[in-house]
């Protein structure tokens, strides 16, 4: 069936992506929203905008029954989730089965098999997909001292439930091995009421990199080439960029083949995003997991395919099935995208609500800005602190380094801080010029070695 009219359960960048993406394709839009964010620029543009309840996200935004009647009351035939808040929970979609209205992702099953990193893991060792050496569910310190000796140091405890970081240790040695597992299981059911653990091996210097997959529940699946999210803060993406350069070609196919060959399996429906670990030293790519929504970094790789991957969403969620096969996907140059978060980089990068008082964004060829802000706009404390994404697609890596450096530098944001001096320090270091960087990079490396504090 096609879809007539859309809820949007969602705010900032994201709500008003999705909003403009529907009416294009002509669907009436509804967005639920806070109380603080009644005047929002999402909620201006959608055809209609209803108030969930008061600022706090667990009041208005995380409160799934909410939503869904909502959604249900306004007459809705579809529910857009967008990314963060109830994206991944297996609530909502159910929720929306329950209700009659269609959950613009995968199915409930499906969202809570992925949830779970261990139970992930073996859709993908089935799957034959390659995973990082590690282990099942770990029952306790001495299990993960065992495990641990038979991996070889370091090592990675991980939350099964987990993900942002959260429940998520190194261990270095035998003598940090019980104190990592209390902690990490501490850190673990504080964040997911769940404390369970598993193991891998702990790849020092690797690569972050993602498969951006579209399925239509029936077995057909569609990637659209890969990203690098390699430059991290506390496991939290800061720089994006579309294609990963720094893979050979080979792998880059066998990269690929494993995404799709994972996502059929198990007859993966709508937007998803595989995420695997490149070991250069080794040549290898490693599966960690699958994120089942829409990913905030979506827009470099609708820069380098040309391809609008929310409109592509809405059409599947409304039966329309693919709209393109594996070769109509052609990749062209090389994009880029970095967080603009209201952050304040002199007192560890703490989240600033606040006023903006002047907004005077970069514009040009080959530039974009996914943003809800515009000068006056508020910026309440009770939500994640990105306030916006600048994205340039140029013909070369070195090419789109200059272009988002330009823009960046042209940026003017006042009222809040701002994390474009961190974006300015990053482009301007000769070893992100050179792509010689790592997750680890950002913090080991680089912030060992250029302070950001004091820049202005």
């Amino acid at each position: 069936m096609a879809l007539s009219r859309l809820f949007i359960a969602n705010r900032g960048e994201i709500a008003l992506r999705v909003v403009r993406a529907a009416q294009a394709l002509d669907l009436e839009t509804v967005i639920g929203v806070s109380d603080a964010d009644r005047g929002s620029a999402a909620a201006r543009l959608a055809d209609r905008a209803l108030v969930l309840g008061p600022g706090p996200a667990a009041r208005s935004y995380l409160d799934a029954m909410l939503v869904v009647q909502a959604a249900k009351a306004s007459g809705c035939d579809a529910l857009h989730p967008g990314y963060g808040f109830l994206s991944e929970r297996a609530e909502l979609a159910r929720l929306c089965e329950e209700h009659g209205i269609i959950f613009v992702g995968p199915k409930p099953d499906m969202i809570e098999a992925l949830g779970d990193k261990l139970r992930a893991r073996e859709m993908a060792a089935a799957a034959g997909v390659p995973l990082v050496p590690g282990s099942g569910e770990i029952a306790s310190a001495a299990d993960a001292r065992r495990i641990a000796d038979q991996l070889g140091y370091p090592v990675l405890l991980k939350a099964a439930a987990g993900g942002g970081g959260r429940g998520m240790v190194i261990v270095r040695g035998p003598d940090e091995i019980e104190a990592g597992f209390h902690r990490a299981s501490a850190e673990a059911q504080a964040a997911f009421n769940d404390g369970t653990l598993f193991m891998e091996r702990f790849v020092p210097e690797a690569r972050h990199v993602e498969v951006q997959l579209m399925g239509d529940g029936q077995g057909e699946v569609v990637h659209f080439g890969e990203r690098d999210c390699s430059v991290q803060r506390r496991y939290q993406k800061v720089i994006e960029e579309a294609p990963c350069v720094a893979m050979p070609a080979a792998l880059r196919t066998q990269l690929h083949g494993a995404a799709v060959s994972l996502a059929q399996s198990v007859s993966y429906r709508n937007a998803g995003t595989a995420e695997f670990l490149y070991d250069v030293a080794r040549q290898e790519v490693y599966f960690i997991e699958v994120n089942a929504r829409i990913q905030v970094e979506h827009p470099v790789t609708e820069m380098v395919t040309g391809r609008d991957l929310v409109q592509e969403q809405l059409r599947i969620a409304g039966g329309q099935g693919l709209s393109l096969r594996q070769a109509d996907v052609v990749l062209t140059g090389h994009a880029m995208e970095c967080r603009i978060n209201a952050e304040d980089s002199t007192r560890d990068f703490v989240p600033v609500p606040g006023t903006v008082t002047r907004w005077r964004p970069p514009e040009g060829e080959g530039i974009r800005l996914d943003s809800h802000i515009s000068e006056g706009a508020v910026i309440p404390p009770f939500y994640d602190s990105m306030i916006g994404k600048l994205i340039v697609h140029a013909a070369t890596r070195d090419a789109a380094i200059d272009k988002l450096a330009a823009a960046l530098d042209e940026f003017v944001v006042e009222g809040v801080p701002t994390t474009i001096p961190l974006h300015r320090k990053i482009l301007r270091d000769p070893r992100f010029r050179a792509n010689q960087i790592h997750t680890r990079w950002l913090e080991q490396d680089m912030f060992a070695k250029t302070p950001i504090a004091g820049e202005t």
